[in-house]
């Protein structure tokens, strides 16, 4: 059975919505415990314009902080090409590239058709055709936009090979409000795997109905083994209305190693990082596992 691949994306994904601003140091703690639970990757930061998004206007002081661990590829969002060319020159493992597969959530989120964006892309791969980086490009709203609604299957598959087309290593679908549910997911993982199968896919999914896990576990039964998730379910889109919580990391872990799947985390490890959080964000968190405990949790009999 191949071992999961884990891409925590609370530093980012999680950090980036949160109205307080994390301090630097504190960031620069959390990515290091992160490190050492044995995640494939992390998402460190995004590389874009403090004035969009202030809470990570400390993205070159936070990855040039870090401590660097083989075993664990530094990821962050690029948003242009000047923020290739920031996020290259703190020799990042690989980047990330963002489009909508919807025209409305792309007006909303960055201000360009899906058209548009491939042609962003274009300038950004002519910079890092030099370099080891690997690109990824996530499809934001390939399970539904809140604008438009339905997001034909045939759109999402047709964005997908315009993407590889323009030279991307890997492509990210994401679920960016969660409108998905389980056979949708099934359904496009199908497709997309019958005619990529060696294209390395990473499914996205946000907790928002409460349909998070189930669609993870059914792009799992499809095939997926690369996942996004976010460290006490944090996280949600700024441009995204209704958009909660990323799937939780934790809970995604331990639903994983109870079915027997190797994950490559060590679950005791996460749960401590995971315990921190309310402290950093100055907030509960929507993790299940760190309140409830693991399934092994055992309790004394009450007294009579």
């Amino acid at each position: 059975m191949t071992p999961l691949q884990i891409n925590e994306v609370a530093p980012r994904d999680g950090l980036q919505i949160e109205t307080v601003f994390v301090p630097t140091a504190d960031k620069i703690r959390l990515i290091d415990a992160l490190s050492s639970t044995g995640l494939a990757r992390i998402e460190a930061t995004s590389f874009t314009s403090p004035k969009a998004i202030p809470q990570l206007k400390d993205a070159e002081d936070v990855v040039r902080g870090i401590q660097r661990r083989e075993t664990v590829g530094i990821t962050v969002l690029v948003p242009n090409l000047r923020g290739c060319e920031r996020a290259l020159s703190c020799e990042v493992d690989e980047i990330n590239l963002v489009m909508s597969a919807s025209e409305s959530h792309g007006l909303a989120n960055l201000r360009m058709t899906p058209g548009q964006s491939l042609e962003r892309f274009a300038d950004v791969l002519r910079v890092t055709a030099s370099s080891s980086v690997f690109v990824n490009a996530s499809l934001s709203t390939a399970f539904g936009c809140p604008f438009e609604g339905d997001v034909p299957q045939a759109r999402v598959l047709e964005l997908v090979e315009r993407l590889l087309e323009t030279g991307v290593d890997g492509v990210t679908l994401c679920d960016t409000t969660g409108m998905a549910n389980p056979a949708q997911v099934g359904k496009l993982c199908d497709a997309v795997l019958a005619r990529w199968p060696d294209t390395p896919l990473t499914l996205h999914f946000h907790n928002t109905r409460g349909m998070g896990l189930a669609n993870t576990l059914a792009a799992w039964q499809a095939g997926i083994t690369r996942f996004d998730a976010s460290l006490g379910g944090l996280g949600g889109c700024p441009y995204a209305p209704g958009a909660t919580g990323n799937v939780c990391t934790e809970d995604l872990v331990h639903m994983f190693e109870q079915m027997g799947v190797d994950t490559g985390v060590d679950l005791d490890a996460l749960l401590a990082v995971s315990a921190t959080l309310p402290r950093l964000v100055g907030h509960d968190t929507p993790g299940q596992i760190v309140k409830a405990g693991k399934a092994d949790r055992r309790y004394p009999m009450p007294k009579r």
